[in-house]
């Protein structure tokens, strides 16, 4: 198992967010591969995620979900990175980019057989584990403002807009 103890004795921390061995001076250079998302780093043999280890060489602890706050992977200064909740990690997630809406939690009510009706755009969220509806609206745009609104309210500090 791998403790805060052994991490500062093979590593220090560099504000940039990274790691720098002890053994060599040298930078821990850990780029990600086509097979892994993050940022990692070799530990007695075994790869270990970097941003974790940072966040365990700093806080002394390693909690089971490490968010990067502002969602780049490979930023990884320790005020950068948190301690949450699996659920919490979700809520911060980006919009889709292959999405048929151009807003996060906005999209457009599915069309009924009646050629009179007009289709208007939906607002919902997770809200507890659970979708909740929040409202129906004829304008993008006004549907992307109370979606905003709708995410500051009930997602707080892990609401994100984009």
């Amino acid at each position: 198992m791998i403790t805060q103890e052994l991490l500062k004795s093979m590593f220090d921390y560099h504000e940039d967010g990274y790691l720098i061995r002890k053994k060599n001076g040298k930078k821990v250079v850990c780029s990600p591969t086509g097979k892994h998302r993050y940022m990692r780093v070799l530990i007695d043999g075994q790869s270990r995620l970097l941003h974790r280890m940072i966040f365990l060489h700093q806080n002394g602890y390693l909690p089971d979900t490490t968010d990067h706050i502002d969602n780049d992977r490979f930023n990884n200064r320790i005020e950068n990175l948190r301690s949450v909740t699996q659920q919490q990690n979700c809520l911060n997630k980006r919009h889709k980019s292959n999405s048929s809406s151009p807003y996060k939690n906005v999209y457009l009510q599915p069309c009924p057989k009646d050629e009179n009706w007009k289709r208007n755009w939906v607002v919902s969220l997770t809200v507890d584990k659970k979708r909740k509806y929040i409202g129906s609206f004829e304008d993008v745009e006004l549907a992307n403002l109370v979606a905003q609104e709708a995410r500051n309210k009930y997602h707080g500090l892990y609401a994100r807009h984009f």
